[in-house]
C-alpha cells in the first residue's frame, strides 16, 4: 500500500522521502496534557495563533502509552493534494463534475491490517494516548475518530468526524451537530431496534479523511467513500467488523467497534463546568448535554499503531474543511451562475468554514449583477460561512494578501459590499451570540455579508496589473 491517499501509513512515509523537513518526532516522551500546547506552540497555525504558517507532521511519544501520537499530517494544503491525484487544482463546478464521473466505490477485503491485533474483553480506552487539549477540557477527547454506520433498512452509510469524551473505560459521548447524517440515524435506529452498530476509526485513509467533511446534502445519493476513490484514483478498502454488524476502514490504524442506544451523559466531567475543548476557530467549545453514549466492545489495530489526533484550532482542520468545502459549494448548483465561478477556496483564517474566496470570469456587463445571487445561493445552502470576497481570476485566492490587494484597490465598502440579514447565529463564532450584538448596540440577528472586489466589466480594459500572472 503505496499509495498516499489510501493509507495514513503510505501519507507518512511519501513527507519522509520526499519532504523530510515537514516530518518531526519529538525525543522526548511526553504528557498526555502536554502534547496539544507543545505542538500549538512549536508547529501550528492560525487560528491556533498568529502565525500563518503550513504545520509540519510531528509525531510524539507518550509517557504512559506505547503507542506514538501524530499531530499535523493534514497540515500543508500542497501536501495534501499531492497525495490525491483526483483533487482539481481549481475547483470549479465542471471540475467538481469530473469528480463525481470518477468515483471509485469501496471495495470489501479480507485480512485487513487495522485487524492484525483484537481485543474483545477488558476494554480500557486509557491505554490509548487520547489527548487534553488544555487544562480547561471536560476531559480526554477523540478528536480525529470518523464513525462508520450504515442504515440497516435502506444501506446509507453516514461517514463523519465527531468529538468523543472518554465517559469510561469502555464508554465515549459523542457530539453530533444537529445537521450530520449520523444524528438521524442513530435516532432512527434508537426507536426501531434500540441501538446502532458502528465503527470509529483513526489513522484513517487521507482521502476518506477530506471526502468525510463533504456536505451530504450535495452528493445527489453518491456515497462518499465513492468520492474518497474518486479522490484517491483508488478505491477505499472496506472489512466486516470483528464483533459488530458494521464495516470498518481496512486500513486505519486502530478501530473501536461497539453501539450508540439511548443512553446519554453530559460533557461536564470534569474541568471548567461550561467548556467542552478548543473550537476549530481558536476559541474554547461549549460543554454539551445529553450526548448520545457509545459503548465500545472491541478494539482492533494494526501492528504498531499511531494514534491520529487534532488540536481543533490550527491549519490542519482548515485544510480537511476547506478541501472538502469547496467541492461542496461547486456541486451546490448548476447552470449561468454557477458557471462564472473560476475557483474556490476557504481561508484558514475562518477556520476553512466561514471565510469564503471565489475567484469568478465575467463574459459580460450583465455578470456584475449575478455575484449577488451566487452569495444568496452559497450563504443559504452553506449556513457556516459568514463572509465572501468575489475577485477577478487575475488574483491568487490562496493567498491572503492577494485578496485583500483586491479589496483595498477593487472595492468600496459603502457600495461593494452586501450584508443579508435574518441568518441563525453560530454559537462558536463570538461575534454572532446576542452579548456582542447588544454591546454593539444592534437588535437584529447576524448577518452573512459579500464583497465585490472585481473590476467592473466596463472597465476591465483599463484596470490591469502591471505584472499580470
Amino acid at each position: 500500500m503505496n499509495q498516499p491517499g489510501l493509507s495514513l501509513r503510505a501519507a507518512a512515509e511519501w513527507i519522509r522521502t520526499h519532504r523530510p523537513d515537514e516530518w518531526v518526532s519529538r525525543p522526548d516522551a511526553f504528557s498526555r496534557k502536554d502534547v496539544a500546547a507543545d505542538f500549538a506552540a512549536g508547529f501550528g497555525g492560525i487560528p491556533a495563533n498568529s502565525l500563518a504558517r503550513p504545520e509540519k507532521a510531528v509525531e510524539y511519544r507518550i509517557e504512559d502509552s506505547p503507542v506514538p501520537v501524530l499531530l499535523g499530517l493534514y497540515g500543508c494544503r500542497d501536501r495534501v493534494r499531492a497525495w490525491l491525484p483526483g483533487l482539481p487544482e481549481a475547483v470549479s463546478r465542471a471540475a467538481a463534475d469530473r469528480v463525481l464521473a470518477a468515483v471509485r466505490p469501496p471495495e470489501t477485503v479480507a485480512d485487513p491490517p487495522v485487524q492484525a491485533v483484537v481485543r474483545r474483553h477488558r476494554i480500557d480506552l486509557g491505554e490509548l494516548p487520547v489527548l487534553y487539549s488544555t487544562p480547561r477540557d471536560a476531559g480526554p477527547y477523540l478528536t480525529m475518530g470518523m464513525i462508520y454506520a450504515a442504515d440497516p433498512d435502506t444501506g446509507e452509510v453516514a461517514l463523519s468526524v465527531h468529538r468523543m469524551l472518554v465517559v469510561g473505560p469502555d464508554r465515549l459521548a459523542v457530539w453530533m451537530v444537529p445537521s450530520r447524517r449520523l444524528r438521524a440515524m442513530h435516532e432512527a435506529a434508537v426507536r426501531r431496534a434500540g441501538r446502532l452498530a458502528v465503527s470509529v476509526n483513526i489513522g484513517v485513509p487521507p482521502a476518506a479523511m477530506i471526502a468525510s467533511a463533504l456536505s451530504s446534502k450535495v452528493l445527489a445519493g453518491t456515497g462518499k467513500l465513492a468520492i474518497a476513490g474518486a479522490l484517491a484514483g483508488a478505491p477505499i478498502a472496506l472489512a466486516p467488523a470483528v464483533g459488530q454488524p458494521t464495516y470498518v476502514l481496512a486500513e486505519s490504524e486502530l478501530v473501536l467497534e461497539g453501539y450508540l442506544d439511548d443512553t446519554v451523559t453530559d460533557e461536564t466531567l470534569s474541568g471548567a463546568p461550561d467548556v467542552s475543548l478548543p473550537e476549530f476557530l481558536g476559541y474554547d467549545g461549549e460543554a454539551r448535554r445529553d450526548l448520545p453514549v457509545l459503548t465500545v466492545t472491541a478494539v482492533t489495530s494494526r501492528e504498531s499503531p499511531v494514534y491520529q489526533a487534532v488540536i481543533g484550532p490550527g491549519r490542519e482542520q482548515s485544510v480537511i474543511l476547506g478541501t472538502a468545502g469547496t467541492l461542496s459549494v461547486a456541486l451546490s448548483h448548476d447552470g449561468d451562475d454557477w458557471n462564472l465561478i473560476h475557483n474556490l477556496h476557504y481561508s484558514p483564517a475562518g477556520g476553512g468554514m466561514l471565510l469564503l474566496f471565489v475567484s469568478v470570469r465575467k463574459p459580460s456587463p450583465e455578470a456584475d449583477g449575478r455575484l449577488k445571487h451566487i452569495a444568496r445561493r452559497i450563504f443559504d445552502d452553506h449556513p457556516f460561512v459568514k463572509l465572501i470576497v468575489f475577485t477577478d481570476d487575475d488574483v491568487d485566492i490562496t493567498s491572503a494578501e492577494d485578496v485583500l490587494w483586491a479589496i483595498t484597490t477593487r472595492a468600496n465598502l459603502n457600495t461593494d459590499s452586501v450584508t443579508f440579514g435574518g441568518f441563525r447565529a453560530l454559537t462558536m463564532d463570538p461575534s454572532q451570540g446576542a452579548g456582542w450584538a447588544a454591546a454593539r448596540g444592534a437588535d437584529s440577528p447576524p448577518g452573512r455579508t459579500y464583497i465585490d472586489a472585481t473590476v467592473p466589466h466596463a472597465l476591465r480594459s483599463s484596470v490591469t496589473r502591471s505584472f499580470a500572472r
